[in-house]
């Protein structure tokens, strides 16, 4: 399969997907559905009951819901069911829910927005435009978020040419590079901002983020040119390239006479006068 992981949000909840490039369909958690459709406290529980249940009614759905690899919040690639789209609408009919509808249309734009992007990939950039706008963000911010998603893409490419692993290799890199220019780990940064399952990058400030940017293409240079091979190598390469932004943060913080990483999450800068995340 060559897939393309992502996050889709309906109503604000997040809904993993998988992308199959092969056979130019959707698979999506249906947990995740199960969450974002239902208050229950525990989907998986409702899908391990409501699976039971369907298998016994002979539901040919359920039987052909396969199981793929997707990242779980602590980071981890675990196995979890996962349907397409046509599954999808038929599994809705058995979850209850108000939501069931407006479900289905949010499920079948993500289907066509996905093709369209295929043809012409600049409409992929005018929907997140589209969807930061909406979150209340500044344009200048914006831009920013769009180039360091650029960067992040070309940083991946570097690692899966060196054989990195998506999933847990890439979270440990990404924290690597990330105590080397903040001096914190990924979930200290976290914490600090008083974040649990939400976006570290979209809830940064322009320089957090800008200084995060210049690391993670800082270190694509460097692996680009030392070309590491092992596991070692490449951490050695991450620490590197997040120690010499590290370096810069300190020097603009001594200029400044502030610290650039804030403990302020998207929702508290938003509050302020100035709406949108500024420096």
């Amino acid at each position: 399969m060559t897939r393309k992981d992502t996050l889709k949000l309906f109503e604000d909840k997040k809904v993993r997907t998988v992308w199959d490039g092969e056979q130019e369909k959707w698979y999506v958690s249906i947990v995740d559905v199960i969450a974002a459709l239902t208050d229950s406290p525990n989907p998986q529980v409702y899908w391990r009951v409501l699976k039971k249940r369907l298998l016994t009614e002979g539901n040919q759905t359920v039987t052909n819901c396969n199981g793929l690899k997707m990242e779980a919040p602590d980071g981890k690639m675990r196995l979890t069911d996962v349907a397409d789209v046509e599954q999808l609408f038929r599994l809705i009919q058995s979850i209850p829910s108000p939501k069931a509808e407006p479900f289905k249309m949010w499920l079948a734009e993500v289907a066509r927005e996905r093709l369209d992007e295929m043809d012409d990939p600049e409409l992929g950039i005018d929907r997140m435009l589209e969807y930061y706008h909406r979150k209340g963000y500044s344009t200048n911010w914006i831009n920013q978020r769009l180039k360091s998603i650029e960067v992040r893409k070309e940083l991946t490419d570097e690692w899966e040419q060196r054989g990195v692993k998506q999933g847990q290799e890439y979270a440990t890199l990404t924290d690597i590079i990330t105590h080397g220019w903040s001096g914190l780990t990924t979930k200290e940064y976290k914490q600090l901002k008083s974040l649990k399952k939400e976006s570290l990058r979209d809830n940064m400030t322009n320089l957090e983020l800008a200084l995060n940017t210049l690391a993670e293409a800082t270190t694509t240079e460097i692996s680009k040119q030392h070309q590491p091979k092992t596991p070692e190598e490449n951490r050695k390469v991450a620490a590197r390239g997040g120690s010499i932004v590290g370096n810069t943060r300190k020097e603009i913080e001594a200029n400044i006479g502030k610290s650039i990483v804030s403990p302020l999450n998207a929702r508290k800068i938003k509050q302020l006068p100035e709406n949108g995340i500024e420096d």
